[in-house]
């Protein structure tokens, strides 16, 4: 079987099925391949985690025509609270300081996933799944993907190719493109928590002995959490009975949203940093986790990936719809998204190095800045804006301007 389409984007999760909604406008042919049907055990996109979206991100549901489905399932972020656990250095920043209802929204993947699916299953967009992609080579004025389907072998010519598949991209690692990987030796214990007091749509920063965490407002009273551990500790933490583990929340969190009192099931991932040293090569574009994979706790990674998803699909708007994997197409898309995802990785990561460091100097320092930030509201007004999205040029998208 051979199939002709103007924009195969391998790799239906949340990044990916983002793009294909923010294309489906132009009128272009897009097909999505997918090695797992939408709601299988596996699909990252419809697992127990959460997502904490900012209000940029919210915008760009929102022209996805995504935004209604998701709304009844989130929690806004009106404050966020930093600190260091048994420090005096701490600050907090309100959503209405800045104009704004909130931050951002916190949502649980399978929710984001199951919108975005059923946006594509109603819509234009033709999928394969469970498809997988075997390999690819690029020919003359386009791409030739090799794919592996329930009934056989299969192939799919497309003038680009948008590899969103993953932080281990089977696609990069074929067209040999490289990364720049940085190891934290770390891993994120994820689960939910009930806490006996209301949150109040409080977020919290918190760093503790262990590593940071994160602590997310929900809806029904629950919280969202990513704690990190040493990559050592790993067993040790996962054969922790229920209440092990929140006897072990509660030291390092303290007792702010008062006792814990369940935890579900808990998931753990490890961390690092992970860049592909190009963003495009010929006829091909890298996309989410496939791009960048960024650490947890700073909530910065889908978003930027979002932005890319909405950026890419303006440039095609803009300069591709006679050949959207022309090679100006994806120079622009490199050249206006580099800055952004750039900003955003040495945020996160500079925001985890400080902060996860133990030495006294450091501890010194960092409690200072914190310090700093809460009685210098122009350098907090920054942090949020950097976290909000914001602080470079933003896609029309993100600003509810349509592509077409």
């Amino acid at each position: 079987m051979r199939v002709e389409t103007d924009i195969a984007i391998a790799g239906g999760g949340m990044v990916g099925a983002s793009l294909a909604a923010a294309l489906e406008p132009l009128g272009l042919k897009v097909m999505v391949v997918e090695p797992r049907r939408p709601g299988v055990p596996g699909q990252p996109s419809f697992d127990d985690r959460c997502t904490a979206l900012a209000d940029v991100s919210r915008r760009i549901f929102e022209a996805l025509a995504c935004w209604e489905s998701v709304a009844a399932g989130v929690c806004p972020i009106v404050e966020i609270h930093v600190s260091d656990r048994g420090r005096f250095g701490q600050t907090r920043m309100r959503a209405a300081e800045y104009g704004r209802s909130a931050f951002g929204y916190v949502a649980e993947n399978r929710v984001l996933g199951r919108a975005l699916w059923d946006r594509l299953e109603s819509g234009a967009t033709e999928v394969l799944a469970p498809a997988a992609v075997t390999d690819c080579a690029v020919v003359d004025g386009g791409v030739r993907i090799g794919v592996t389907t329930e009934s056989g072998p299969a192939e799919i010519r497309a003038r680009l190719l948008v590899a969103a598949d993953g932080v281990n991209s089977g696609i990069r690692k074929t067209l040999g493109v490289g990364v720049t990987a940085w190891d934290y030796d770390q891993v994120a214990v994820v689960a939910n928590v009930e806490p006996a007091r209301p949150h109040d749509g409080i977020a919290y920063e918190r760093f503790a002995e262990t590593g940071p965490m994160a602590v997310l407002p929900m809806r029904g009273g629950r919280c969202s959490l990513v704690w990190t551990f040493p990559k050592d500790r790993r067993d040790e933490v996962l054969a922790w009975s229920d209440g092990e583990f929140l006897e072990a929340l509660q030291n390092a969190f303290g007792f702010r949203l008062g006792r814990f009192r369940r935890v579900g099931a808990r998931g753990c991932y490890p961390l690092s940093l992970v860049r592909a040293q190009q963003q495009s090569v010929e006829r091909v574009v890298f996309l989410g986790n496939a791009a960048h994979g960024l650490h947890p706790v700073a909530g910065q990674g889908f978003n930027l990936s979002l932005r890319d998803a909405a950026g890419l699909a303006e440039c095609i708007a803009d300069h591709g719809m006679d050949d959207p994997g022309a090679a100006p197409v994806l120079s622009r898309y490199s050249a206006w998204r580099r800055g952004d995802q750039r900003a955003t990785a040495y945020f996160s990561d500079a925001l985890i190095r400080i902060f996860g460091n133990p030495l006294q100097p450091v501890r010194l320092a960092r409690n200072l800045g914190l310090l700093g930030l809460e009685l210098f509201p122009p350098a907090r007004a920054a942090v949020a804006r950097q976290g909000m999205g914001l602080a470079r040029s933003v896609p029309r998208l993100a600003r509810g301007v349509p592509l077409a």
